[in-house]
């Protein structure tokens, strides 16, 4: 099988009449050019061209393959100029629904680079950390932080793995130094709460009969966060977001157990919605290079 894109090599050798030429138009070197061909050729099993010292010339072959491949071309663009297109249609409001964390913290600079790319979507940002039920219409796109996320007829992908674990701040270590273990953590204050993660959470510090260390509760995850800049103890964070934060430090690893993902979904009734999968496309194209960050 011979590769679609020395097709573009063929065609310009073939109207300009030499390598030289066509290396000028496609802005590479004479030797790709002509190795491009030799390639195309030999791929194929039919000479193309006659190379003469005034330049190449067509051979019957190449000659009778020359509207095929010039079709080929012209699929090509129409393929291209209707991909813009569509892009270009794929306005209006995408509803987004993310954890307050991620949405304060991980979304804003992805969401401008989106704005500018795709200037006729509008973002509608619900940051409630309660699951919104895609199925029901209740948020187009989800960003979630789950196991296995729940919901009949999601489709997605699950970007990265996002175990919460222990952290504390950078400042709070200098004063106080990482606990590593359970009997090191005993003295150490913590900061509660976190809404939803709550409950699991406090599983954690009963697990390690720490309940009683608990010094303050914030209602939300972004309030562990703040909480925990600002040295006032330890908390349990997403290590996604955390191991991202340069003031943070991790204390222990997570749980062996925690197969806790950063997903990306959408329902299967919205996934080839025009607008829709443009910012499914952008997201996972931007959180995927964080998590390889």
């Amino acid at each position: 099988m011979f590769d679609w894109n020395d097709l573009k090599y063929f065609l310009a050798v073939a109207e300009s009449g030499s390598t030289l030429a066509a290396a000028q138009a496609l802005r590479v070197s004479q030797t790709t050019v002509a190795r491009r061909i030799a390639a195309l050729e030999a791929a194929t099993g039919v000479t193309l061209f006659e190379r003469r010292q005034a330049g190449y010339a067509l051979t019957p072959t190449g000659e009778a393959m020359l509207a095929s491949a010039a079709g080929v071309r012209d699929a090509a663009l129409r393929f291209e100029e209707g991909a813009g297109a569509r892009s270009r249609d794929a306005g209006g409001m995408v509803s987004i629904t993310a954890m307050e964390i991620f949405a304060v913290t991980l979304l804003p600079p992805i969401l401008r680079d989106l704005r500018a790319a795709h200037p006729g979507i509008h973002i509608h940002l619900d940051t409630s950390d309660e699951p919104r039920d895609l199925g029901a219409g209740q948020a187009d796109i989800a960003i979630r932080s789950s196991k296995q996320p729940a919901g009949a007829g999601l489709v997605g992908r699950r970007i990265a793995d996002n175990p919460w674990t222990l952290y504390s701040s950078r400042a709070y270590a200098d004063l106080h130094g990482i606990p590593h273990s359970r009997e090191q953590l005993a003295m150490h204050p913590f900061i509660g709460g976190g809404g939803p993660v709550w409950e699991p959470y406090r599983a954690w510090l009963r697990q390690y009969r720490l309940e009683e260390a608990v010094v303050m509760q914030y209602d939300s995850a972004s309030g562990l966060l703040a909480g925990v800049r600002s040295g006032m103890g330890l908390t349990i964070l997403p290590s996604f977001l955390a191991d991202r934060e340069p003031d943070l430090i991790r204390c222990i690893p997570p749980r062996d157990d925690d197969t806790t993902g950063l997903w990306l979904l959408t329902h299967e009734r919205l996934r080839h919605v025009p607008r829709i999968r443009v910012v499914l496309d952008f997201l996972a194209g931007a959180l995927t290079r964080l998590a390889r960050e």
